[in-house]
């Protein structure tokens, strides 16, 4: 990776670890023991928001792609939307309820919709000002209806009648006709009629619905082949508005999308089935409690207030937006319009470097555990290890997570199934509380269930977020187990895009007990006394916090104390303050934290010894490590859990320990070096609580590309 990183290929390639040789750089001096200093945390949700601000610098960058930059900003949106669903609500009902104490207040949902206002206007500046422009240039252009030609009038005017009309119900509001049920994130218009209706009555307002079934985006025919125009469901609706209405003159308009609290809450204590408990949950998801509302900028003030009236919304939770009000809906532009020049190279992931191909995983797996980089190196290799374990006869048991593992076409699922039928045990774990993918999971659990496989949903009250795959096979008059471990989902799909680590293993002990666990998840009996693996929620989070104490103490005493972390988020109290701790005695701390961190780092007399760093880049950063050197004392763990309370005390989650060297090393380099020597994607956190971003111009490739040169060098010397 020498070119990636400024010639300090060296130290990448040589270090045994990340300690002074490789960090000096980046962490200030050991300081002499310290009192530990109180410190206020940094707030979550806002640096929820300032990870999506770290997003859209993305879509602001033009040395992006032009169709990727479309496609961070609807990113961001998509984002705003879960956040939306899953964090504002007691937000907005301290507003509602006027609380002036405590975690929510009016004055914090003021502070956070204010920032929220503001990026948004932030995106809506870049799209209108800077993105559509450049679209424009390559021509490429979504028409307004003042911008169609005769021709194009026409040929949408059909579109409408033809494919749109039949499929829309315009609502008169009246006592009769009260106001419709408005599905979360879905696209409607509210309209201000003059006149009287058939009956000689003047109910003014009247809503209507735009169907999902719809596609937010058509192509216009043209003839020049060098333009592409596409016009937008909304813009075609508005344009036909009349239409709907005959005989009433329409006087004021808007479209407008509201979001719903969409987190489902379930007493599982209390439900017999929980499969169907869910299932009533998810037919009512869509019309949760209200907590934000989208309208057009020109949107009156009269039908704003109607709308926030509707939804019991105060007026900060209301959003004025210049453009389509569902951002996250032209991710369909980028697939329409689909230009190699305007994307991203193409990156296809190499075979697992340490698999040979077509040769048995598991005489592999016997001599050596292997390791895959995703997605630099292909998820095949995954799918290759169970489809083995489906086709060879003298495998009797396979034993599996699911977590998301992706829609109806999941190779892996078929897999599984393929295994029932062969007449395998197969036991699966299904999670069905895995936050929006609940309906895809209870759909595959009643798949398999209804072949005869074992289901389980793990235990009540916790999240089953572990990832693991256990092959029992019997050779001669022994059986032995062959486990993969992950940070990532069985995900094909995702396993593209998202950066994970995935351990095949042979390890008797460390297969072992993969199968205690498995047991416990089935039986709900006491977990199994386990040497190698840590479980949460019962080890955990003690043992992390053990070792950050024994780094700690090493600090103290004068030895070489290090800690490096990567996870996506960083938002416990009690392993912040233990890091806290450990860097006020003198601990050199890195913390590579993708999303949210609570933690100030970089405070005078506090907070020296930390440094946090956030790579947003290509692919979603999802692998967790964790790195502890206290000492003569080192300890490498991957992990299914961020280090969130959640992860640590509500969740079935494991660690595992990497002792290999070469593996060890593979991982220190490519996972935590590569990652603190970005000089071209990587935020640092400031003592302020903001981030700063890499200084421009970038002159680096970053980690992640470093990466794909480092594995498409060895793709070519395959070819």
């Amino acid at each position: 990776m020498d070119d990636a990183q400024g010639g300090r290929s060296a130290e990448l390639e040589d270090s045994p670890a990340p300690t002074a040789k490789t960090a000096k750089a980046h962490a200030p001096r050991a300081t002499a023991t310290m009192a530990v200093q109180p410190l206020t945390l940094l707030d979550r949700d806002h640096s929820i928001l300032a990870f999506n601000e770290r997003v859209l610098d993305w879509a602001v960058r033009d040395d992006v792609p032009l169709l990727e930059r479309l496609r961070y900003l609807c990113i961001v949106s998509s984002n705003l939307d879960e956040f939306f669903e899953v964090r504002a609500e007691p937000h907005v009902n301290a507003v509602k309820h006027g609380e002036t104490e405590g975690l929510y207040t009016v004055a914090s949902f003021e502070a956070l919709a204010a920032k929220v206002h503001d990026l948004v206007a932030r995106q809506y500046a870049l799209y209108n000002q800077v993105l559509v422009p450049a679209f424009a240039a390559h021509g490429i252009r979504l028409l307004a209806h003042s911008e169609r030609s005769v021709a194009h009038k026409r040929w949408v005017s059909a579109y409408f009648r033809r494919e749109v009309r039949p499929l829309l119900v315009p609502v008169g509001l009246d006592p009769a006709h009260p106001f419709p049920q408005v599905a979360n994130k879905s696209l409607n218009f509210i309209v201000r009629l003059k006149g009287r209706d058939a009956f000689g009555r003047e109910n003014e307002v009247a809503i209507v619905k735009v169907p999902r079934a719809l596609p937010r985006i058509v192509r216009i025919p043209g003839d020049n082949p060098k333009q592409l125009l596409f016009a937008s469901i909304s813009s075609i609706v508005r344009a036909h508005l009349a239409d709907l209405f005959p005989g009433r003159e329409v006087t004021e308009f808007s479209q407008f999308r509201v979001t719903r609290h969409s987190d489902l809450a379930l007493d599982e204590e209390d439900v017999r089935n929980l499969r169907t408990a869910l299932r009533q949950g998810l037919q009512q998801r869509h019309y949760g409690e209200a907590v934000r509302l989208e309208v057009s900028a020109g949107c009156s003030k009269f039908l704003s207030d109607f709308l926030l009236r509707q939804f019991d919304l105060p007026e900060p939770a209301l959003y004025r937006v210049h453009g389509p009000v569902n951002l996250v809906r032209l991710t369909q532009l980028v697939d329409l319009v689909n230009d190699p020049a305007l994307l991203f190279a193409p990156w296809n992931p190499v075979w697992p470097r340490q698999l040979v191909a077509g040769a048995s995983i598991f005489e592999q797996l016997r001599a050596r555990d292997v390791l895959i980089h995703q997605p630099f190196e292909s998820f095949d290799g995954v799918l290759a290890f169970l489809r083995e374990a489906v086709e060879d006869p003298q495998v009797l048991a396979i034993k599996q997570t699911i977590y998301r593992t992706g829609g109806r076409d999941s190779e892996l699922m078929r897999l599984l199934g393929e295994a029932v039928r062969r007449g395998k045990e197969v036991m699966a774990v299904v999670e069905l509380k895995a936050r929006f993918d609940e309906e895809a999971n209870i759909n595959w659990a009643e798949a398999l269930e209804s072949i005869g496989a074992q289901v389980v949903y793990g235990v009540v009250g916790l999240k089953t977020h572990a990832k693991m795959l256990l092959v029992t096979r019997r050779e001669g008059r022994q059986l032995r187990r062959y486990g993969h471990l992950s940070s990532g989902n069985y995900n094909a799909r995702t396993a593209r895009l998202y950066t994970d680590l995935g351990y095949f293993t042979a390890d008797t002990q460390l297969t072992a007990e993969m199968d205690g666990v498995f047991s416990h998840l089935a039986s709900q009996n006491r977990p199994p006394r386990l040497r190698k693996l840590i479980l949460a929620p019962f080890q955990l989070h003690r043992r992390l916090l053990a070792f950050i104490e024994r780094v700690g103490q090493a600090a103290s005493r004068g030895e070489d104390a290090r800690i490096v972390v990567k996870t996506n988020a960083l938002t416990d109290e009690a392993l912040i303050h233990a890091l806290l701790r450990a860097g006020q005695q003198g601990a050199r701390i890195d913390l590579i934290v993708r999303g949210a961190c609570m933690l100030p780092a970089q405070v005078p007399g506090v907070s020296d010894n930390i440094r946090v760093r956030s790579i947003i880049g290509r692919f979603l950063e999802h692998s967790r490590v964790f790195y502890f050197r206290a000492g003569a004392q080192e300890d490498l763990y991957l992990s299914s859990a961020d280090w969130m309370n959640r992860n640590m005390l509500r969740r079935v989650e494991l660690a595992w320990p990497v002792t290999d060297p070469a593996l060890r090393q593979q991982i220190i380099d490519e996972c935590l070096v590569a990652y603190l020597y970005d000089d071209r994607d990587a935020w640092t956190l400031q003592a302020d609580g903001h981030y700063a971003r890499p200084l421009l111009p970038r002159t680096g490739k970053g980690a992640q590309n470093a990466l794909m040169a480092r594995y498409g060098a060895t793709k070519s010397e395959e070819a």
